[in-house]
C-alpha cells in the first residue's frame, strides 16, 4: 500500500480520532487545530500536530496541508469556519477534500463547493444502529443507498459445508457474496477472502459479508432468526 499524506482539519473527537486510525495505518499526517489542548494530546501521536488559525491560507501553508493527497475537513459545528477551510483547500489545490456535515444544508453547500466527498457521522453511525437492532442477526450494516445495503451476518448453519456454487444465493436470494471472513487457526487472526470463487465451501465461524436490496437482506435476517 502506497504511503500517502492527510491533512485533517479540526481534531475534535472525529477529528482526532481519523487522524490517529490514519497513523496507526502507516501514512503521514499533519492535523491542525486552533485549541492547544487538542493538540497536545496529538503531538505524539501523529506526523505533525499544529495549533493554527485553520481559516488562514498562509497558516495552512505554512504547515504544508498544500502537499497532502487528502484533506479531510472535520469543522462540523462551526458552518462558517468549515465553508471557510474547504474554499482555502480549494485554492491550495489539494486533488481530494473530505467534509464533514451537520445538516443537509451543510452538506449541500460542502458538495456546491467542490468537495469529494460529504459525510455525516453521527447519522450515518445512527442508521448502522438502528439497522443492526433491528436485523439482530447481523453483526455489521453499511448502507450504500436507500435500495441496497452491505450487511455482514454469521454463516447460517444450513450454509456450513456447502459451496457457494450450491447455495446459489443471488438466484434463491437475490444476494451476492463479497468477502468472506474466516479465523485462522494457525495465526490467531481473522483471514478475509475477497470475490471468493464459485467453488469456496462456507465453514463454520466463517462471518459472510453480502450485497443486496434492503428487503432481501432483511428477508435473510428472518429466515436467520429460524
Amino acid at each position: 500500500m502506497k504511503r500517502k499524506q492527510f491533512g485533517v482539519i479540526g481534531l475534535g473527537r472525529f477529528g482526532s480520532a481519523m487522524a490517529m486510525t490514519l497513523t496507526e495505518l502507516g501514512h503521514d499526517v499533519i492535523g491542525v487545530d486552533g485549541n492547544e489542548a487538542r493538540v497536545q494530546q496529538l503531538a505524539d501521536v501523529i506526523t505533525h500536530a499544529l495549533q493554527i488559525d485553520a481559516t488562514d491560507e498562509k497558516a495552512l501553508r505554512a504547515a504544508g496541508i498544500q502537499e497532502v493527497d487528502v484533506a479531510v475537513v472535520s469543522i462540523g459545528e462551526n458552518i462558517e469556519s468549515s465553508v471557510l477551510v474547504v474554499m482555502q483547500l480549494r485554492e491550495l489545490g489539494i486533488p481530494t477534500i473530505v467534509a464533514k456535515a451537520v445538516s443537509p444544508l451543510h452538506g449541500r453547500i460542502l458538495e456546491k463547493l467542490g468537495v469529494s466527498r460529504v459525510i455525516f457521522p453521527e447519522r450515518e453511525m445512527a442508521i448502522r444502529i438502528a439497522h443492526s437492532l433491528v436485523m439482530t442477526n447481523v453483526i455489521d450494516y453499511i448502507e450504500l443507498s436507500r435500495e441496497f445495503s452491505i450487511v455482514e451476518v454469521p454463516a447460517p448453519e444450513a450454509f456450513v459445508g456447502r459451496t457457494l456454487k450450491q447455495l446459489e444465493l443471488r438466484p434463491r436470494l437475490g444476494l451476492t457474496l463479497i468477502a468472506i471472513k474466516r479465523p485462522s487457526a494457525e495465526s490467531g487472526t481473522v483471514v478475509t477472502s475477497i470475490a471468493p470463487a464459485a467453488d469456496e465451501t462456507i465453514r463454520a465461524g466463517d462471518v459472510l459479508a453480502l450485497l443486496g436490496r434492503t428487503e432481501q437482506l432483511n428477508q435473510l435476517d428472518r429466515l436467520l432468526a429460524r
